[in-house]
């Protein structure tokens, strides 16, 4: 049984898929969690959910790629209950789905933002409470795109591939900080992200059937699964349940 009472656990891009139910199930085993999004409404609808279920849960309204907002929602964890234990950069972009040469900039950058830069600035934020504490988790939710190259995807697998050299990076950094750092990459996911990636019809990927796609409740499980000890040895990696072994060792069946 995954025990994470007294923890605290800030969940970045809360307001749905894998991050509204990475924010339930860390309740669930006993977490205070704190959720972060841009929209106030859908945030605090989740962490209301969360607290009539018997959970503890707070919502602060941030945008991953403004550092403010980050620093803020880390700040607003140890205003609130004291420290951050846990801490997970879920949020990210994928749309406008296009090839490069028909790639608006502007658009495309804002991706790199969320996916790259909000993982920095959300690491930037905690590790120094987490040295402080000689303790913490850092989970990237990552992807297969950040090792392989897919049609219309460059603005997605180039900036999951530099998150998760940010990981590596950073476990090389802090790990005799007692602070862990790893990805998580959980596959395709059933989430409103599946839905422009099916629209998009550009590369294998938008040709999946829905049934393919993992709940994001499997996502979910797996975080907190490697909040806990049996996470240690993946430290510094892409921990993956798109194989069987990895959903074995999680106990998803």
């Amino acid at each position: 049984m995954i025990d994470l009472n007294n923890k605290t656990a800030l969940v970045k891009g809360a307001s749905r898929g894998i991050g509204a139910a990475t924010a339930r199930r860390l309740a669930q085993y006993g977490a205070n969690v704190v959720l972060a999004a841009r929209t106030r409404n859908d945030i605090e609808a989740v962490a209301q959910e969360i607290r009539d279920a018997g959970g503890t849960a707070e919502a602060i309204v941030c945008d991953v790629a403004n550092y403010a907002d980050v620093q803020a929602a880390v700040d607003h964890c140890v205003s609130t209950f004291g420290r951050l234990d846990i801490l997970v950069n879920n949020a990210g972009l994928i749309e406008p789905i296009a090839r490069i040469a028909d790639s608006d900039p502007d658009h495309w950058g804002r991706v790199a933002d969320v996916n790259y830069k909000g993982v920095y600035y959300g690491m930037r934020a905690a590790i120094p409470v987490m040295e402080k504490q000689g303790s913490g988790v850092i989970i990237n939710i990552s992807s297969g795109a950040a090792t392989g190259a897919l049609e219309g995807w460059s603005h997605y697998c180039s900036s999951k591939a530099a998150a998760l050299s940010l990981t590596r990076c950073a476990d090389k950094e802090y790990a005799d900080s007692g602070i862990r750092v790893v990805g998580l990459s959980p596959g395709t996911v059933a989430t409103e992200m599946q839905v422009a990636i099916k629209a998009s019809g550009i590369n294998p990927v938008s040709q999946l059937d829905p049934s393919a796609h993992i709940p994001p409740e499997w996502a979910a499980e797996a975080v907190a699964w490697l909040c806990t000890d049996a996470g240690a040895p993946y430290a510094g990696t892409d921990f993956s349940i798109k194989t069987d072994e990895g959903r074995a060792l999680v106990g998803l069946v």
